[in-house]
């Protein structure tokens, strides 16, 4: 593999839990370019599968303007914190459920063409109804809790209603462990 080096990498602007910084990069020919990368924490995703429905949460996203239809995720914003620890205080914090099994699904970069956001992708198996949920955020408070057929997500898929890239990943690789029988 061809040997590209950061030659200099300056923060130039900071917001809530992302930097932004301008890196030098030289390339293996010698060229030298700029790029502008986002840093993030991390984040997790957890497919909740309780009996035969997914747990899903509707959401107001400001990116996009829109409420958008999801699976449950979070920054990984505790410092050292394992990412199925992570996973499992999401899910209590977002729909009120505890898992008795997380399997680990998958890791990906969401956006590696300007962003370093890694996150990590679990289905959570065997939950436990905790009554509540733990809302932290205006738009945690605002979500509803969906619940949606496994036999019905791929038509959320198909029609547009469900449009979020780490729910879609999520979908089809829970459905693969979920039809192996595992």
């Amino acid at each position: 593999m061809p040997e590209f080096r950061v030659l200099s990498s300056e923060v130039v602007a900071e917001a809530g839990f992302l930097s932004i910084s301008e890196q030098r990069i030289k390339a293996p020919d010698a060229e030298e370019f700029t790029r502008v990368v986002v840093h993030h924490p991390g984040a997790v995703v957890v497919v909740p599968v309780d009996g035969d429905d997914v747990l899903l949460v509707r959401q107001y996203r400001a990116a996009v303007g829109d409420h958008l239809l999801e699976v449950p995720a979070g920054k990984r914003d505790v410092d050292g914190e394992p990412p199925e620890l992570t996973a499992r205080r999401e899910l209590e914090e977002e729909i009120g459920y505890r898992p008795g099994r997380l399997v680990k699904l998958a890791e990906f970069y969401n956006t590696p063409g300007f962003c370093d956001e890694y996150t990590h992708l679990f289905l959570a198996l065997d939950l436990e109804d905790l009554g509540s949920n733990n809302a932290v955020g205006p738009e945690e408070r605002a979500m509803t809790i969906e619940r949606v057929p496994l036999t019905g997500f791929d038509d959320l898929i198909a029609t547009g209603e469900l449009r979020d890239a780490k729910s879609i990943i999520g979908w089809l690789l829970a459905r693969r462990f979920i039809d192996a029988g595992s």
